[in-house]
């Protein structure tokens, strides 16, 4: 008996293991197959609340996740590239969203022909199609086999199981006949989702309710806790992570565990019944080859899965103001934070092409700063720069050499995996702005080390040589401003024949700086040798920031990855 039990056990976690198997590839395929489109669609179609709303609801239908749809949400916000509330908005379209797998489960005929259907035909695609796409889709379709033939296992190992009358007497004391017995197995079902995912506990539960070893009270019991549990994704999301991360994260948390506090007393008086008039012959049961089943108990349970979200959507959304005003009281904002990468590295580690978008805020930090140093040099060549100017300079090169360690180091953690050339040559793109940027920011603390080197020789830059500086620097200065906002622009129109051309005619004109910034060394000046050695050092310095920004141009437009 007791072999017969492992055996069993053996079967149920097998079939829990190919579930979830199927959703990671489902989830996985259909994300990569999406591409940059669901990243643009994510952190642009949110102008709106009510669009807020359809862009959770459609994002989560695509992917079916709302953990990769959350740890997006938290990522975004961490970057500044959505507000607070309009997470909360997403949020409540993504936990409608959800429910689609559970509807998918609970509304397909034959779930076992589906599977091995799924199983053959992803699997040819994914191992012996080379295209990218097509090679996601099979993925997708893959990673569905694999669920419908888990979801299969699990109710052969449920028919087996209640062969035991111990195990029919544990699931009996289980029945959910009052709020009590509710709030105990909603608590029980939101540790279980926390440690797997609400989707699988919602399919445990449906094949348990099919096998008829719990009932349906017990089953819509399971869903409020399923859907507590499924919001420990954005906490390993934030974890480490900025204040707007961990806003995020517990705006997903509270919005569902008032949602379900304040809908519970309602679960036996109104969603049963509701199901039961919904679906007015789900009581019927069924021969199958696991024995009798009450297959139609699926639907309803699915049904009221949908129904208890999209409630807990509309009574959440017209009180989303307020709700951010007591996350912000909760969670307060340090000031003068900003968002490491080092500290997302967990969250954004579940979508590549997230973790794109957060490396790209770090580039863009890079680009603005090199601005500001460029600033500061000038000031420096300028005659104008104090003590403070100066450490400035000093200080922020450092910080964008540990910018680009933590960029280097992150997205080849990112690209150690198999990816969408898409989202490959991306991240490639990214690598070469954080290495670009961080030179020019090693250029600009070369010519604050020139002007050094004079001074403690006790020598100044003459005023014909500042002049002639101040103008090298305002030429490149120019071409800096013109490249580098392409940087973050997603489609940026470049006539790189034109930027060449003008980069051309930097370098000529620097070329020409250096000649007669050697032609003013003279006997009349025996000084004059040493200024002109660091004036060069000081040309030869913006000459190579010149081509760092001509670099970033040709990467923008595609000439170089």
């Amino acid at each position: 008996m007791q072999t017969a039990l492992l055996a069993v056990f053996c079967m149920l976690l097998g079939g829990l293991g190919l579930f979830l198997l199927g959703m990671k590839h489902l989830s996985d395929g259909l994300q990569a197959a999406a591409g940059g489109g669901l990243r643009s669609f994510m952190a642009h179609a949110t102008s709106h609340r009510l669009l807020g709303v359809g862009t959770g609801l459609f994002s989560t239908l695509i992917v079916q996740s709302s953990a990769i749809i959350t740890a997006m949400l938290v990522g975004f916000v961490s970057s500044g590239m959505l507000t607070l509330p309009q997470a909360i908005n997403v949020i409540i379209g993504a936990n409608i969203g959800t429910t689609g797998t559970i509807c998918l489960v609970a509304f397909t005929p034959s779930p076992e022909l589906i599977g091995e259907l799924g199983v053959a035909i992803g699997g040819l695609l994914y191992f012996f199609v080379r295209r990218d796409r097509l090679h996601e889709i099979g993925l997708a379709i893959l990673g569905l086999g694999l669920l419908f033939l888990g979801l299969c296992l699990m109710a052969k190992g449920v028919a087996l199981l209640k062969d035991y009358e111990a195990v029919r007497a544990a699931f009996r004391a289980a029945h959910a006949a009052n709020l009590f017995d509710v709030a105990v197995i909603a608590l029980f079902a939101a540790i279980l989702s926390a440690a797997i995912h609400s989707a699988a506990t919602i399919a445990i539960a449906m094949t348990l309710a099919a096998q008829q070893l719990i009932t349906y009270e017990t089953a819509i019991a399971i869903l409020f806790g399923a859907n507590i549990g499924t919001t420990v994704t954005a906490w390993l999301a934030a974890v480490g992570g900025t204040a707007d991360a961990r806003r995020t994260a517990l705006a997903h948390t509270l919005s569902n565990v008032f949602g379900s506090l304040l809908l519970m007393p309602f679960a036996l008086p109104v969603l049963v019944p509701l199901g039961q008039a919904l679906f007015p012959n789900w009581g019927v049961v069924t021969e199958t080859a696991e024995g009798p089943m009450l297959l139609g108990i699926m639907a309803p349970i699915a049904v009221s899965d949908t129904i208890f979200s999209v409630v807990r959507g509309v009574l959440l959304f017209p009180f989303v103001k307020p709700f951010v005003r007591l996350i912000e009281r909760l969670i307060k904002q340090p000031e003068n934070e900003k968002p490491h990468l080092s500290n997302l590295q967990k969250g954004v580690r579940l979508s590549p092409v997230m973790a794109c978008d957060q490396a790209l805020q770090e580039v863009v930090f890079m680009r603005e700063s090199n601005l500001d140093l460029l600033d500061c040099a000038r000031k420096v060549l300028a005659g104008e720069a104090d003590e403070k100017v100066e450490n400035h300079i000093t200080h922020r090169e450092e910080i964008l050499d540990n910018i680009q360690r933590e960029v280097t180091e992150f997205l080849g953690g990112i690209m150690s995996r198999r990816l969408p050339q898409e989202v490959a040559e991306r991240a490639q793109r990214i690598l070469r702005f954080t290495d670009e940027l961080e030179s020019v920011s090693d250029e600009t603390a070369a010519v604050l080390k020139a002007v050094r080197r004079l001074r403690r020789q006790s020598e100044t830059i003459s005023a014909v040589s500042r002049e002639a500086l101040l103008a090298v620097h305002d030429r490149v200065d120019a071409f800096a401003r013109q490249v580098t906002p392409w940087i973050r622009s997603p489609r940026p129109v470049i006539d790189i024949k034109m930027v060449q051309d003008e980069s051309k005619a930097i370098h000529e004109f620097l070329r020409d700086g250096r000649k007669a910034q050697l032609g003013r060394v003279g006997p009349e000046d025996p000084g004059s040798s040493i200024r002109v050695l660091a004036e060069l050092d000081i040309i030869n310095a913006y000459e190579r920031i010149r081509s760092y920004y001509l670099n970033i141009a040709e990467t923008v437009a595609g000439g170089k990855r």
